[in-house]
């Protein structure tokens, strides 16, 4: 028996963006419980840099009722697919208008494990040349702008830059750019 078994499970609720179910457990040691699990679809983040620091985008987010900073990251819509680096590289245009000629992938994360297995994985884009923004309607309002390193960081500081994903992103970053 593993830590954890899943003895039943039961669907709570469910769009076209996410399912909530609720699993019924049972520990090592027998006792029992149960878990609320959130099922997302994978997504990237991408890391576009040029000239010493990044692109971001703002777009306003309901949930914390404030337009946030973060970088360009998103997810398959329902009924497309691809590799990741083609969502990756997706996700940029649709987003900033870059299209990027160098990518590198930095590492893969989960978003929120205590509850959801959705994971992201981290591009790098580089060598990257404009183009014309494909926003999603969701995506109304959105702006991308250019921030050198020593901005970033103090935005990161200030609180200003919260974005959890974007935050873990860039420390990948730091980890695959600091000297050995």
């Amino acid at each position: 028996m593993s830590e954890i078994e899943q003895r039943a499970s039961r669907e709570v609720y469910a769009n076209p963006w996410l399912r909530l179910r609720e699993d019924e457990i049972e520990y090592a040691d027998g006792t029992t419980g149960s878990y609320a699990v959130v099922e997302k679809p994978d997504f990237v983040t991408v890391l576009p840099w040029e000239n010493d620091g990044f692109w971001l985008v703002q777009q306003y987010r309901y949930v914390v009722g404030s337009r946030q900073w973060e970088f360009p990251q998103g997810g398959w819509p329902q009924g497309h697919g691809g590799t990741r680096e083609e969502l990756a590289a997706a996700e940029l245009a649709e987003e900033t208008g870059l299209r990027a000629r160098g990518w590198r992938r930095l590492g893969r994360l989960f978003a929120a494990y205590g509850y959801s297995a959705q994971a992201f994985d981290v591009f790098l884009a580089t060598d990257l040349t404009p183009g014309p923004t494909r926003h999603e309607h969701s995506e109304q309002g959105m702006v991308h702008r250019w921030f050198a390193m020593p901005e970033l960081r103090a935005m990161i500081r200030s609180g200003e830059f919260a974005d959890s994903h974007s935050v873990a992103a860039l420390a990948l970053y730091d980890l695959h750019t600091a000297p050995s």
